[in-house]
């Protein structure tokens, strides 16, 4: 009898009443893959994954024999699709709705919920982040991530590319378990490790797709976290030099979790293996919209993924420049938003009135001859929005042809707009930003001469445009440019917060490069793209470089050497630009730019154990079965001492100060001392007008290595504004600055 049927005469017991009506008239028996999370088992002790997956089925098996129908054994296990140990106690499975409310009522049940869909969140790196320093680089304090493992959870990997050639690379260490499901000639010292686990067949333990890269993101994205050294990298001859990741000397494991989307029982599924693996560092370059922690696989894996010393980086999405909108929000996750480099793909746009505007285009033929060409602005001419975005087919009734078309960004992807010109006879295109996206622009790979300009020319140009008859312009190509000045600036895609999930966290955590970073690709040696997708990486091979320094440090120690050493100022040691040209909020830039030198020797931390968390959970009013999911052990709320979200031992501050109200709102924070001995810091604290501020005691003092020492904090209004405003706490010794961001809410 099929396990469908059994359940559904399981149900007609349970809850027969509610089935008198048409039965499945609201497609409650449509099957779709649920994970479900079951009590942990007490006194019971498994050696290996099959154990875990025949203990799995056996529950489905039983829940379909809980009144005694018998059914074929391999009935459960066809429903399986993948099983879970390392990152949470529990299976995904094809199920209906009604089966899951029958399964329910069974005592190991804890929750289950739908699978949801995930996106990706899509050479000079090393240089400008400091990691090439002759003396007292990073990269000679950690012998560039040796012996670290980082497994990429992404699209796969492109194997034979030399940016994963294991020369001079030593053998992964003793604790490695993985395997690598490609030609043995592939699997070697640098790659160690590749698994695929989209389309997983649970009975197999297999996919039947390969972990090979048809994509190219994944490639793209390992070789920044660890790609080796590869001499004259470039794109289409721009770019030129020596590439690497930010570890070139740590181990790969690929975890292939995601085609066009991800799937979360997919990587929830390579979370597991990782872990189980023994990887060092986890790297996931993607995300959903904001939900719960206890429904966020990546939030689900990740938290029992640092309760096993594993450290997780994130991408925190690319639905910026709106406010709450970052994803991959739990706290012991570092959230990664996107910045620029100090370099640009000049193209510049002159006029027929002599004006020049310099954008930027990945497109750039040595061999091109600029000249003065015809201008078009087509939404001029037809009045509609649509042509003026130079969306496909609107272009079919206006004369291009031959001619250089200003396209509006927005709605259709910057390269297909190039795509549409060209298809109508077009021999170029001006791209120009909408006030949304204002100054941050992007160099594509254009399949026309092309080139991307900021919002503050689209009105000029367009009034050039109307000033004249005959109007022209001219693309000049002027190749690689660097030291920009006001480099890192932060990308207007870069997600923002406030978090929807945990608005007194402050979130994203840290910037890193994510604006036409170059790496290795699939179809080509190197690519160009830009997202928070390439930032996370960055941030991924750091924290490598960290734990090879410090291995006892914990993940939450690791983060907050990251974030309290983080730059708030670009080259010019101005504040860090957003998207307009004006200083970028925290809820954009987090603690600041990573700045991987002062990162590996922070002075102080914020350290925090797993446990540490559970009243946190509690706090939030996480109900105690979708706690106990989370943490892998039975949780009774009701006997946790609850702390709010800023008691949190956080290396940024949140705090919400209510109106008429002058009390004082007080938290305590720990820090650990990872410097010198015998040590003295001095408290420096700034806020905005209408707070005041307050630090308890005003010195620390530190015998010995990893001494702790507690502080309080206290904030209270004194004025009648209100908003979000800013401060920062400092920690200041004669080597170092420990730096906390605070955010504060006036209500």
């Amino acid at each position: 009898m099929a396990l469908a049927t059994l359940f559904f005469s399981l149900l007609l017991c349970l809850c027969a009443a509610s089935l008198l009506s048409p039965p499945f008239a609201d497609g409650s028996d449509e099957l779709k893959v649920y994970i479900v999370h079951v009590k942990h088992p007490e006194g019971v002790t498994f050696s290996d994954a099959a154990q875990w997956s025949d203990w799995y089925s056996s529950l489905l098996q039983s829940a379909a024999s809980t009144l005694g129908v018998e059914s074929e054994e391999d009935v459960a296990a066809s429903r399986l699709v993948h099983s879970y140990h390392n990152v949470m106690t529990g299976f995904s499975a094809f199920l209906t709705e009604m089966e899951v409310e029958a399964m329910s009522k069974l005592d190991w049940f804890l929750q289950a919920y739908p699978s949801r869909v995930y996106r990706l969140h899509t050479t000079r790196s090393p240089t400008f982040l400091g990691l090439r320093r002759r003396k007292h680089g990073v990269w000679r304090s950690s012998n560039m991530g040796e012996g670290v493992i980082i497994g990429v959870l992404d699209t796969g990997i492109t194997p034979g590319h030399p940016s994963f050639d294991d020369y001079g690379m030593p053998p992964p260490p003793a604790k490695w378990k993985g395997r690598c499901d490609l030609n043995a000639s592939f699997c070697n010292n640098k790659l160690i490790g590749a698994r695929s686990f989209v389309n997983y067949d649970g009975r197999k333990r297999r996919s039947n797709v390969s972990v090979v890269d048809a994509d190219g993101h994944g490639t793209h994205t390992a070789s920044t976290a660890a790609g080796a050294f590869v001499k004259r990298a470039n794109v289409y001859g721009l770019a030129r030099g020596l590439a690497s990741g930010m570890a070139p000397r740590a181990h790969l494991a690929i975890y292939k979790v995601c085609l066009e989307s991800c799937a979360s029982y997919d990587i929830l599924a390579g979370m597991d293996a990782a872990v189980g693996d023994g990887v060092d560092v986890l790297s996931l370059s993607l995300g959903g919209d904001p939900v719960p922690f206890f429904v966020d696989a990546i939030a689900l894996g990740g938290f029992n993924a640092i309760s096993k010393g594993v450290f997780v980086s994130c991408s925190g999405g690319n639905s910026g420049p709106d406010h709450y909108t970052v994803s991959n929000d739990a706290p012991w996750l570092l959230t990664v938003g996107a910045s620029t480099l100090d370099r640009t793909f000049r193209t510049t746009v002159k006029l027929g009135d002599g004006q020049e505007f310099d954008g930027e285009s990945m497109y750039q033929p040595s061999n091109y001859k600029s000249k003065l060409l015809p201008l078009v602005y087509p939404g001029l001419i037809t009045g509609n929005s649509d042509t003026a975005l130079c969306m496909n087919g609107t272009l079919d009734s206006v004369d291009v042809r031959g001619k250089i078309v200003l396209c509006d960004r927005g709605t259709n992807a910057r390269v297909e707009k190039g795509q549409v010109v060209k298809k109508a006879g077009g021999a170029g295109m001006i791209l120009v930003n909408d006030a949304l996206n204002s100054y941050s622009t992007n160099a594509d790979l254009h399949v026309l001469p092309a080139s991307h300009l900021p919002y503050s020319a689209a009105a000029k140009i367009k009034v050039y445009i109307n000033s004249t008859s005959a109007a022209t312009a001219a693309i000049i190509f002027k190749g690689t440019a660097t030291r920009v000045p006001n480099s890192p600036a932060l990308a207007s895609f870069s997600s923002r917060g406030p978090s929807q999930i945990t608005p007194g966290i402050l979130k994203p955590d840290i910037l890193g490069p994510g604006v036409n970073v170059l790496a290795a690709w699939n179809t080509q040696k190197f690519n160009m793209i830009s997202g928070t997708s390439m930032s996370c990486p960055h941030l991924s091979g750091i924290s490598a470089l960290i734990k090879k320094a410090h291995p006892d440090w914990s993940p939450a120690a690791i983060k907050s050497a990251i974030m309290t050493t983080a730059r708030p100022k670009d080259n010019r040691q101005q504040p860090i630009f957003d998207e307009r040209h004006v200083p970028a909020d925290l809820f954009a830039v987090g603690a600041g730019h990573v700045d991987p030198q002062r990162a590996i020797d922070p002075g102080l931390v914020y350290d925090l154990a797993p446990g540490d968390y559970i009243p946190y959970l509690c706090g939030m009013g996480i109900k105690d079965e979708s706690v106990s999911a989370i943490a892998r052990k039975k949780v009774n709320c009701s006997s946790v001492k609850s702390i709010t979200e800023g008691e949190l031992n956080y290396p940024s501050i949140t705090v919400t100060l209510p109106a008429n109200s002058s009390k004082w709102i007080s938290y305590t924070r720990t820090v650990t001392n990872v410097g010198n001995p015998m040590t003295e810091y001095s408290v420096r604290v700034d806020v905005a007008k209408g707070v005041t501020a307050r630090v308890q005691p005003p010195k620390l003092y530190f015998k010995e290595v990893n001494q702790k020492q507690s502080f309080s904090i206290s904030f209270r209004r004194n004025g009648g504004a209100s908003g979000a405003v800013e401060g920062r706490l400092r920690w200041v010794s004669r080597e170092h600055v420990v730096r906390s961001p605070i955010s504060i809410a006036l209500e």
